[in-house]
């Protein structure tokens, strides 16, 4: 037992030794320094946080779909995606659309949902675009249904006269809406009667709008706007 004593006391990793004697029996109790031994505690890193989208009627109603937590991404509430797709609605059918800030793709799986025929998904976060591919294999959908682009939306090559219906629902406070829109004026992407949803901060410049276009419908919460732009001659 001293020998055992002597050793602890000899490593210079321990401050302190003390023989206690308990019933009878000899303990070396030895008291670990912190100058020669790493004491920092392993932190386990953590996946993003998920929540989840809804998709509120038709195919998959109340289906919900995994979200990542990523920075700048705000899917659209129900209360204002129930608002939007009751005046979309009577147009989806059969249309091709397109989801050009997807993020959670919220509002790209609500128009499939609705008999769309087609969606591009456009997303520049890489995380989430991987999960809009995941969450379009939950549907089932296949590629040509769901198209799914990881990149920015400027730098997208969209094929001419292909959208009936675009979301714009960019990250708020960067100028991305009004960006998006003189975009798709010009991209030629568009059909002539296109219906463009846009969503922005209260705060945001009044937008610009192409020559042609018209708004059809609008509503505002204490946050942000929304409008239902046509860029042809489509009764509403």
């Amino acid at each position: 037992m001293g020998d055992l004593y002597s050793m602890a006391m000899c490593l210079g990793c321990f401050n302190t030794a003390q023989n206690v004697t308990l019933r009878g029996i000899k303990l070396v109790l030895i008291y670990p320094g912190n100058h020669n031994i790493s004491m920092k505690r392993q932190v386990k890193q953590k996946s993003p946080a998920t929540g989840a989208i809804r998709i509120i009627a038709y195919q998959w109603r109340g289906r919900k779909l995994p979200v990542l937590d990523v920075e700048g991404l705000r899917p659209t509430t129900d209360r204002t995606k129930e608002t939007v797709f009751n005046w979309l609605t009577p147009y989806l059918a059969e249309t091709n659309c397109l989801d050009a800030f997807a993020g959670a793709g919220s509002l790209g799986f609500e128009a499939l949902s609705r008999y769309a025929s087609h969606c591009t998904f456009v997303e520049l976060d890489k995380q989430a675009a991987k999960q809009i591919l995941a969450n379009r294999d939950l549907l089932k959908l296949s590629a040509q249904a769901a198209d799914v682009r990881q990149g920015s939306l400027f730098q997208q090559h969209l094929p001419e006269a292909s959208y009936d219906v675009v979301f714009v629902d960019p990250p708020f406070n960067r100028g991305l809406a009004q960006q998006a829109i003189d975009w798709l004026s010009q991209s030629g992407c568009l059909k002539p009667d296109a219906l463009v949803y846009v969503e922005c901060e209260l705060t945001a410049m009044p937008l610009n709008l192409p020559g042609g276009w018209q708004l059809l419908k609008q509503k505002q919460t204490q946050q942000f706007s929304y409008q239902l732009y046509q860029t042809g001659d489509r009764d509403a």
